[in-house]
């Protein structure tokens, strides 16, 4: 009893630590950019455009009230939601193949997604056509590579974990084929391409957001229900079996998942890499490896890493704007190297 209330103290003050930094860095990421304002100008503004208080706070003028919620609003929730899935992905994938390297890059998922929007892009252009069959293709291009990979790695009707990964860098390395043949076919999109295959936040105008959105919450909130199986999982299979989880339907759905949430991502905002890899890492040097705290946490950070990152990609060479996911590769590459360093050297699973 002393313990689980540790425990959950201990819980309650990351979850509000958690929700201030959130918080604070929403306001930063609607304040900063090329037309800077202050956070407390923003938080007006933002609170005036909630029922019931709209009579207490108003916006200085109109430019700053468009500026800050018809652009940059739409932007940073999009960033927020962006980053959760891939963090929350990247994190249950890390627990099911419990290799610390996974993460939806490196099982191949989030370049198929990359190839079914590029055919998009290059050959639906930027009509109504292509503004709603984008998500859809890039999510069939997720879905189609990861039953691929299964497929491959599953032997004699049990998935393989250490194929999987095998798997997903040889898809990988397969899809990038593609996409690079498409960059030679793609003529006039080409540059629009490019720009996708970099990972952007600033492509998708708000009306994707309300549909996809609420497929990203859902598959978040589902997936941080898998935390008890992971943490059994982590045991070894026939143990997790033994103690009675459905070892191969919970690897199945938490794959699903997992791609569901790639491929969404993916097709909001192009390829942003690393954020499934590093977030999940720092939660789980800061508050261990329990999957119950890991994936929730993880899901928060995952947005809040990505708001900054997209912070750093508007300020850095202003009023150039890097694509997002230039910076988190920046921050991510080292990372990567540094994790390959220390894992030996620990020891990790």
């Amino acid at each position: 009893m002393h313990h689980s209330s540790i425990h959950s103290r201990n819980y309650l003050g990351v979850s509000i630590m958690l929700l201030v930094l959130l918080i604070i860095s929403v306001l930063f990421g609607v304040s900063l950019g090329s037309a800077t304002t202050s956070p407390l100008i923003a938080m007006r503004v933002l609170l005036s455009h909630l029922p019931g208080l709209s009579s207490w706070f108003s916006a200085p003028d109109i430019a700053t009230d468009m500026i800050i919620c018809r652009i940059r609003l739409p932007r940073v929730i999009l960033a927020l939601f962006v980053g959760s899935a891939l963090a929350v992905a990247g994190a249950s994938l890390q627990g099911l193949l419990r290799n610390p390297l996974a993460e939806p890059y490196t099982i191949g998922v989030a370049s198929g997604a990359a190839v079914g929007a590029a055919v998009v892009i290059i050959f639906a252009g930027g009509g109504l056509l292509g503004a709603v069959s984008l998500p859809v293709a890039a999510f069939l291009g997720a879905l189609l590579t990861g039953v691929l990979v299964y497929r491959l790695a599953v032997v004699n009707g049990h998935l393989a974990m250490e194929t999987l990964i095998l798997a997903g860098v040889v898809m990988s390395s397969f899809m990038s084929a593609i996409v690079s043949y498409l960059l030679t076919v793609a003529g006039h999109n080409l540059q629009q391409v490019i720009y996708w295959l970099m990972g952007s936040l600033s492509l998708r105008g708000s009306d994707h957001l309300i549909y996809t959105l609420p497929l990203i919450l859902l598959g978040v909130i589902l997936l941080c229900f898998f935390g008890r199986d992971l943490n059994i999982l982590s045991f070894g299979e026939e143990a997790a079996g033994q103690l009675g989880v459905p070892v191969e339907r919970v690897k199945q759905l938490i794959l699903l998942l997992a791609t569901l949430l790639t491929g969404i991502a993916v097709s909001l905002a192009g390829t942003i890499g690393f954020v499934g890899l590093i977030v999940p890492h720092l939660v789980r040097l800061l508050l261990g490896p329990d999957h119950r705290v890991l994936l929730p946490v993880s899901a928060v950070s995952g947005g809040i890493f990505l708001i900054w990152a997209d912070i750093a990609a508007r300020v850095a060479v202003a009023p150039v704007e890097l694509p997002v996911g230039v910076v988190t590769a920046f921050l991510g590459a080292p990372f990567f190297m540094y994790l390959l360093r220390t894992r030996k050297s620990r020891g990790y699973f």
